[in-house]
């Protein structure tokens, strides 16, 4: 127990300092749901601008995400070759659209703004393609709601700083780092230790001796 309390502590202690650094705002992006799940799947290992483009390619070839659906997989895939992976991604686009569609009737998300987070995340985690970290995505920029994002910054800088044991999965380190945290901390966390893990606590070469969490981190070296 005295573990556990101290490990919230710290998570809360984390999240507090890169507010006084960085700010509470998270993204400014706000997209409509299905919006945002396509996005999500397209920026899968590329870059944000390559995403970016593929995703404003769909937007001006197809005048609706039905109309998208209709054209099929192929076109989907020649509109989408700047993210990368275009083939993948194509089919993982169009069997979670058809999913959703399938479920629900129509291209509509809005179900998993009233239904439990847990809940909202399995339904979602349920589609193909989609795996924690894009239903975090969606649950928190489209519907608000405090569903952590583990990308490769915030499993980075967490497992340095001891709040996640190493070697720890990607689908565990959501589970863990939500029930350390005050809900009202995962709004601000994911956006706070990207831009802590591009400036400060970089993949190689982390600049410590300038951290400000260099005290209560675990990896911490001058």
């Amino acid at each position: 127990m005295g573990d556990s309390l101290n490990i919230r502590q710290l998570a809360k202690t984390v999240c507090e300092r890169l507010e006084a650094h960085y700010g509470k705002a998270i993204s400014s992006r706000s997209l409509p749901p299905i919006d945002e799940l396509v996005l999500t799947i397209l920026s899968q290992n590329t870059t944000d601008v390559n995403a970016g483009r593929a995703f404003q390619r769909l937007k001006e070839q197809f005048q609706s995400w039905d109309v998208m659906l209709d054209a099929g997989e192929h076109a989907i895939a020649e509109a989408i070759r700047t993210a990368g992976a275009f083939r993948v991604k194509a089919q993982r686009i169009v069997a979670s659209l058809s999913e959703i569609k399938h479920r629900v009737g129509r291209l509509d998300l809005s179900l998993l703004e009233d239904l439990p987070l847990d809940e909202a995340k399995d339904w979602l985690t349920s589609l193909h393609g989609v795996g924690p970290k894009t239903a975090a995505i969606v649950l928190l920029f489209s519907f608000h709601r405090p569903a952590l994002p583990v990308d490769t910054h915030v499993y980075r800088i967490t497992t340095r700083l001891g709040l996640i044991p190493p070697k720890t999965s990607l689908k565990n380190a959501h589970v863990l780092l939500e029930s350390l945290l005050p809900p009202e901390c995962i709004f601000s966390l994911n956006h706070n230790l990207v831009r802590h893990g591009r400036s400060v606590c970089r993949a190689m070469r982390p600049q410590c001796a300038t951290c400000f969490l260099c005290d209560i981190c675990k990896s911490c070296r001058h």
